[in-house]
């Protein structure tokens, strides 16, 4: 048995820093072939341009990376995906196995001190795999065990409440109202999912501002946009087809203000790598404004926007705010104006990180303009104020009238490619109660009623031995989530964890007294079931529900699809308590959406639209300017008052960032290409003037220290890099970081972790 232990955070070893100068534009000819390098190392170039030319196309399969939409017409007959796109189809098609081979040669203990990398580099599992209080490796086990032992230790519980069932975003429409259904029926609400560790936030004020938590532009809006401010996102390698729809943008016109810490390299300049002549050209700039604030300055800079259009506006009554929308669309405006005439603008400007001078060149940009879409991503989501940064965007769409008509509106830009069709299919731990009348109308059974719990409360009920059993459907929990030697320590309070995966990841390492890993069919992959080939669903950033179908066979024979699981652990659980048809819902997904439909406004005849080319936009009250969804009945102004917090000497404000190399917990490699950091992820980037004060060079080896209510927490061995980022601000990568992040950190009423405001000092080593 291996002696070695089992840790929870990735490994402090260094892989081979290369530093080169940060790129100034992004794709070109370098996108393509990094593409190609990851399908023909993974998949193999034949295999790997078969699946790739059914990539996000209308008969095919959609992208398992970000939820960008697709075009509503033409698709292009080759790249209709980005160099991220092909990366994830690389690593779901690979031809690398884990196997019952691989974890019997590598014991938890050992494969604990790999990298998430190298974790993830292993391979597809093709086996159901259990490790046993008493084992030191994972071994296998057959479905039906598996099946049967989940359902065992539910049933055993002294309450349904005692189980947690979280969702990754990559679950597909008909797996996450299956999976929903059976959480409920078996008698809880407990549905965390990675929406409470992003955008949580974004729902929580356009719910209590617009009246749906979703953002109300379509693809077509950028088409007609005369600004688009883009605020703390980085779509260069996060959503990278976005920089297609922006370049279109500015080529006819429109002025782009890019609002971020970091001068991302998407941003600047974009070689289109389906344009041959740009990867000779200059590509097209991007960005028409750079506003660099410091980390959430973002706040300070709109209220100081807006308070420069509260003044000509003054001047000039009926110029620049959009009095008729105000009046009849909108409610709270005197206040909001009121507390907005107090402020102080230079402080302000000063708390944002910028000058006057840029603050005044950007409110001239808006200031006559009424099609203004204003997006964002992380950047605005993961502080504690995270709420105040989003209603505030809205406040400044309201003042000019810029929701509900084309070319303006509000564009949260989402994750993972099905985090918004989990929320819609009822993936909640707070379900609005008319859901739930209808799901109990449909099913014959009582919902519980009693809110769940998200993912910052399940991790601090597993700590305190609270919740015995913690079920995953897809991601990795562990990497994903804060305080990770806290969440470590949560799951192992479990009796049994479960996790729903495609390929080894630290969440398997990081476990209960009894772990299972179920292995699924990736996105690509046919699903075939006793009617004949399935189909699944997905709902992108623009509400665009779509249907996506995989063509390539399945890397191993024991592998069940998302829905097929879900089914079998329902039959196993509730047995003769339940009258679904479980087993008939997996026979045929058309099933599940004819009960979909049923229990969801906007999917009427959704087998028969779904089949229609393009799939359907779900209708969405913002986009129609309509706000009666509301508490007031219309648009809400808010009241968002800015506490500027001023660290003290030697302290410094970090956000969590990923790598060009990385799509949220899964890494593809070890390079940031855009930043010019290759084969190493353990740096932390610093401003040139304070590593001068710190007295540290380039490379020089440091550990942080988090602060946060008198806790200290530590991680270690990170190389200090300087870089272009505000004094007082520094930036590192996640998961590698997020031991810093205190689970008691997270935003105003959202909960979301606040990832990207951390407070730490440096320590030279």
């Amino acid at each position: 048995m291996s002696t070695k232990k089992t840790i929870a955070q990735p490994p402090e070893k260094f892989t081979g820093i290369i530093l080169e100068d940060a790129s100034t534009g992004a794709a070109g000819p370098k996108a393509v072939k990094s593409a190609l390098q990851h399908i023909k190392s993974e998949v193999g170039m034949v295999k790997g341009v078969k699946v790739l030319n059914r990539l996000n196309q209308f008969d095919g399969f959609d992208c398992p990376g970000c939820a960008w939409p697709d075009p509503n017409e033409k698709r292009a007959f080759l790249a209709e995906y980005c160099e991220n796109g092909a990366k994830a189809v690389a690593e779901e098609a690979t031809k690398k196995k884990a196997g019952p081979d691989f974890f019997a040669q590598h014991s938890v203990a050992e494969l604990g001190q790999w990298s998430d990398f190298e974790l993830g580099k292993s391979g597809r599992i093709t086996h159901p795999m259990i490790k046993r209080a008493e084992d030191s490796h994972y071994r296998p086990i057959e479905w039906d065990e598996a099946f049967d032992l989940m359902g065992k230790q539910l049933n055993a519980l002294e309450s349904p409440d005692q189980a947690i069932f979280y969702t990754s975003g990559r679950t597909s429409n008909e797996a996450a109202f299956l999976y929903q259904l059976f959480v409920r029926q078996f008698g809880t609400n407990n549905l965390p999912d990675c929406s409470n560790m992003c955008h949580e936030s974004s729902g929580t004020a356009l719910s209590e501002t617009l009246g749906i938590g979703k953002g109300s532009v379509t693809l077509d809006d950028f088409d007609q946009a005369e600004v688009i401010v883009v605020m703390g996102q980085n779509p260069g390698t996060n959503h990278p087809r976005m920089l297609s729809a922006l370049r279109d943008a500015r080529q006819q016109g429109a002025e782009i203000i890019t609002v971020n810490p970091l001068p991302e390299a998407g941003m600047m300049n974009f070689r289109d790598p389906q344009t041959p002549k740009d990867w000779i050209g200059g590509g097209t700039d991007l960005t028409t404004e750079f506003v660099q604030v410091k980390i959430n300055g973002d706040l300070a800079f709109l209220k100081a926007v807006t308070y420069l259009l509260l003044q000509e506006e003054k001047k000039n009554p009926g110029t620049v705010f959009d009095h008729s929308f105000i009046e009849t669309k909108t409610q709270g405006y005197e206040s909001f104006i009121k507390e907005l005439e107090t402020i102080n603008f230079s402080s302000l400007c000063e708390d944002a990180g910028i000058s006057e001078e840029q603050v005044k060149r950007c409110a001239n940009i808006l200031m006559h303009r009424k099609k203004i879409i204003i997006c964002w991503a992380m950047g605005l989501t993961q502080h504690k104020n995270a709420v105040g940064n989003i209603q505030e965007v809205v406040n400044l769409l309201l003042l000019k009238g810029s929701i509900g008509k084309p070319g303006a509106g509000t564009c949260p830009v989402r994750g993972h490619s099905n985090v918004q069709g989990d929320r819609t299919m009822g993936i909640w731990e707070k379900p609005k109660p008319a859901f739930l009348d209808k799901l109990d109308e449909t099913f014959g059974f009582k919902s519980p009623r009693e809110h769940g719990l998200d993912v910052v409360e399940s991790i601090e009920h597993m700590h305190r031995g609270k919740a015995k059993v913690f079920f995953a459907m897809g991601g990795n929990f562990l990497s994903a989530t804060p305080d990770t030697e806290l969440t470590a320590e949560a799951l192992k309070q479990c009796e049994l964890t479960v996790h729903v995966s495609t390929k080894p990841n630290r969440s398997h390492i990081i476990h209960g007294k009894t772990a299972l890993i179920l292995p699924c069919i990736g996105r690509s992959e046919t699903d075939i079931q006793s009617s004949g080939a399935q189909f699944i669903t997905v709902e992108n950033s623009m509400s665009v529900v779509s249907k996506s179908r995989g063509d390539i066979a399945p890397c191993s024979n024991h592998l069940l699809s998302e829905v097929a699981i879900i089914s079998r652990l329902a039959q196993s659980t509730l047995g003769s308590r339940s009258q679904v048809d479980w087993a008939g819902m997996a026979a045929n997904y058309d099933n599940i959406r004819n009960s979909i439909e049923k229990v969801i406004p906007g999917f009427e005849n959704f087998n028969q639209r779904i089949r229609q080319k393009g799939g359907f936009r779900l209708p969405n009250n913002a986009h129609a300017g309509d706000f009666s969804p509301t508490s007031t009945g219309k648009a809400n102004f808010t009241v968002n008052k800015w506490e500027g917090k001023k660290l003290d000497k030697g302290r410094y404000l970090m956000m969590t960032i990923r790598t060009h190399d990385q799509y949220n917990t899964t890494i593809y490699g070890l390079d940031d290409r855009y930043r010019g950091i290759k084969n190493e992820r353990r740096v932390v980037l610093m401003n040139a003037e304070d590593m001068k004060e710190e007295g540290l060079k380039l490379l020089d080896l440091i550990h942080l220290k988090s602060h946060f209510q008198g806790e200290i927490r530590r991680a270690e061995q990170f190389l200090a890099i300087p870089y272009d980022i505000p004094r007082g601000n520094v930036a590192t990568y996640f998961p590698e970081a997020n031991v810093l992040v205190p689970i008691g950190l997270k935003a105003d009423k959202s909960n979301t972790p606040a990832s990207k405001s951390v407070e730490v000092s440096l320590e030279k080593a």
